[in-house]
């Protein structure tokens, strides 16, 4: 485990050096390293963020000081703490149920809603039909939350439908839009730029700030997609107005 500085109020906990290597391991570890930090409730820690291979700590240095006695080495004594925290026996069971959640997004491949589709075909050397078919089969685990808020980068593609992003990011995807973005897919949940390559839409609202949590998924969620009609499509978006 390596714990380098990230600006003055904020430091990495890095559990691996690679995702690829060993996706699930890997998530694993890092959800465990977020529990067992959560768990401890550190002294000065403001918020955790998990990503691919790490775990972000925010912390309020003079909160810190103040508890450690230590004012010339906050890093060096909130490193102690976490390091104490992570080494600690955590609450597996809780790690393992929040790690386990499956969620299934329904999908709408439509042509309106797939400007990329084919392109992503094309690449891949097959139909439309069977990206759509090998998209929606496979199962896929959020990695991390980012981008946007509430934004999944989901693990666990087909390799056939890996594609690079566009060469030129659109400047307004649509809320919802289901898109690949070189060995990885993802939804915007919100209105934003963004360059990944669009190949359907799910009516499913995935960030609500008046939730709680506001972001409909969360690190180590499994998710899989099911390809509905346009009809169905409309008739989602009409009970949920």
């Amino acid at each position: 485990m390596e714990i380098i500085p990230l600006g003055d109020s904020a430091l990495i906990v890095r559990v691996r050096d690679r995702f690829e290597d060993a996706p699930e391991e890997t998530l694993d570890q890092v959800l465990r390293t977020l529990h067992r930090l959560r768990d401890a409730a550190v002294p000065g820690v403001i918020d955790l963020a998990p990503a691919y291979t790490s775990v972000a700590v925010f912390f309020h240095p003079s909160a810190v000081a103040k508890v450690t006695g230590v004012a010339h080495d906050v890093f060096g004594s909130l490193a102690a703490d976490i390091r104490a925290a992570v080494a600690a026996r955590g609450q597996p069971g809780r790690m393992k149920r929040s790690a386990s959640r499956g969620i299934e997004v329904p999908v709408c491949y439509d042509p309106e809603f797939a400007p990329d589709l084919d392109d992503v075909a094309r690449r891949a050397g097959i139909s439309a039909t069977e990206v759509v078919n090998l998209h929606s089969t496979a199962e896929y685990r959020v990695a991390c939350i980012g981008f946007v808020p509430g934004f999944p980068f989901l693990a666990g593609l087909p390799k056939k439908l890996a594609t690079p992003r566009r060469e030129t990011p659109r400047k307004e995807i649509p809320s919802g839009s289901v898109g690949i973005g070189g060995a990885q897919t993802g939804i915007y949940p919100l209105r934003s730029p963004g360059g990944w390559n669009l190949i359907g839409r799910t009516p499913l609202k995935l960030f609500d700030p008046t939730r709680n949590p506001p972001a409909l998924l969360q690190a180590g969620d499994r998710v899989r997609f099911r390809s509905i009609t346009r009809e169905e499509f409309e008739s989602f978006n009409a009970l949920t107005r």
